[in-house]
């Protein structure tokens, strides 16, 4: 095959390629990738990016791949532009000369046939070598990429790619960032499960028998009909009328990152929706869900789309979350800094808050104006209720573990005692196995000494507890 005076075996997805990089107009001749993002605007696009919490769990895959060998890792968002690079410092400025680094466009379009802009375009793993690139200036190198999807929205969020001179990459590469988009899926789906449940908990109040509860990707979390969980529906971005599976026509009613489907017209199952003064007034406000518990990432979502959150930040979210009637400065430095604080610095902190947030970040006294979501309150609120096993469920371990606040640090406390005194005293065998899979609970003897008196005989989690009973006991 012949494109632009350069002649390509015909691999397939290589040919492929090639005539689509043609039809975007690529030349053979380009000297490098272009710049797309400036430096601001990558630190921007990391911070909302699904894959920013997954960075360390990446890089420690592919860190041996990328230091102790000639290689660099390239993680890209869905348009092909490199937000995150890593590898050693002599195949870094080689890499800089082509534009493999950050802020710059990889797609098809942009330099033609490349791991990177290929897997996006194919959503496989692929292997481009040497002379199978469009363009010249890439023909001594070869990389393999692979495209990661969001198992929330079913769409492709970005590549993750490993690049090298022609005489460094191995073809096996292919397999190892399959491998490594893989996990960053599974841990993408750990997230989504976790936000799922929360969701559950929030709103099934408000099902009322014949509604269902979507996601704004449209996917069913909720639902009279237990096998509708997990379909996916076209759900308007403004609500308005939507297609139930059976055919039936519901309205969709926004709920901050859900949509609460009630069928328009019909009886019993399907009936129509009651009464206005039956059903419940919706909270329109912003929803703001927080993720704090047993990460040393805190992170956001603001009506669904994700923040990254400083330690000090994540603090006073959690502060002004125990505490939605407000806090004055005087007080709010207290359960940061103690006797050491300034409501000067907490005006600062505030004022780098309401600039990430918004609105929602009001003073005097200082407050959340929005619905809020948080962790480790719902599993406040399950414990209060007496549901010891979806709490222990969503507990992810201690609320940031890395605070020092004093507020923090007397809430993370109270938590962990409670959690660890309701899975021990109340909780069913299913329930104290999943407390002693927290960090907090792995170490616990009394954990693992219940569950030796509580499993089944013939259970196979016995021999689990018995190794971890044994190396405890023997430190």
């Amino acid at each position: 095959m012949v494109v632009q005076n350069q002649v390509v075996a015909a691999r397939p997805p290589i040919a492929e390629s090639w005539r689509r990089s043609r039809a975007a107009g690529v030349a053979a001749e380009i000297a490098a990738a272009p710049l797309v993002f400036d430096r601001d605007t990558v630190a921007d696009a990391r911070g909302v990016h699904p894959l920013d919490p997954h960075l360390p769990l990446l890089r420690d895959l592919l860190r041996n791949v990328a230091d102790e060998t000639e290689h660099l890792m390239v993680i890209t968002d869905e348009a092909g532009r490199a937000l995150w690079t890593q590898g050693p410092p002599a195949v870094r400025r080689e890499a800089e000369r082509i534009g493999l680094m950050e802020g710059f466009c990889w797609s098809e379009a942009a330099v033609g046939t490349n791991g990177i802009g290929t897997a996006l375009a194919t959503g496989r793993a692929e292997y481009v070598y040497a002379t199978e690139h469009v363009a010249q200036v890439l023909h001594r190198w070869s990389c393999a990429g692979a495209p990661i999807t969001d198992p929330d929205t079913g769409r492709i969020i970005g590549c993750i790619d490993v690049s090298a001179t022609v005489e460094a990459l191995h073809p096996a590469t292919v397999a190892l960032v399959a491998a490594a988009a893989r996990l960053a899926e599974a841990r993408l789906e750990v997230d989504m499960r976790r936000r799922d449940e929360r969701l559950r908990e929030r709103f099934l109040g408000q099902l009322r028998g014949a509604g269902v509860l979507v996601t704004a990707s449209g996917r069913i979390l909720a639902a009279r009909r237990e096998d509708w969980r997990g379909l996916r529906l076209a759900v308007p971005s403004e609500g308005g009328a939507v297609t139930l599976p059976d055919g039936r026509v519901a309205l969709a009613e926004p709920l901050g990152e859900v949509y609460l489907l009630r069928p328009a017209t019909g009886a019993g199952a399907g009936g129509a929706p009651g009464p206005a003064a039956d059903r419940p007034v919706p909270d329109r406000r912003p929803l703001l869900t927080l993720a704090l518990l047993g990460t040393d990432q805190p992170s956001a979502r603001l009506d669904g789309v994700h923040l990254p959150l400083t330690l000090r930040h994540a603090e006073i979210l959690a502060l002004l979350a125990l505490h939605p009637e407000g806090l004055s400065g005087d007080r709010l430095s207290w359960h940061l800094y103690g006797d050491d604080g300034s409501p000067v610095t907490v005006r600062a902190e505030i004022h780098r808050l309401r600039a990430q947030l918004g609105g929602i970040v009001r003073a005097k006294p200082y407050r959340l104006d929005c619905a809020i979501d948080a962790d480790f309150l719902t599993v406040r609120r399950l414990l209060d209720e007496g549901d010891v096993a979806a709490a222990v469920r969503l507990y992810d371990g201690e609320l940031l573990p890395r605070s020092d606040a004093p507020a923090v640090r007397a809430e993370r406390d109270e938590l962990a005692v409670r959690i660890r005194r309701s899975a021990l005293d109340r909780g069913s065998a299913d329930a104290l196995w999943t407390y002693a899979q927290t960090e907090q609970g792995r170490g616990d003897l009394e954990a693992l000494e219940r569950l030796r008196e509580v499993l089944p005989q013939d259970d196979p989690r016995l021999a689990a507890v018995a190794t971890r009973r044994a190396r405890l006991l023997d430190d």
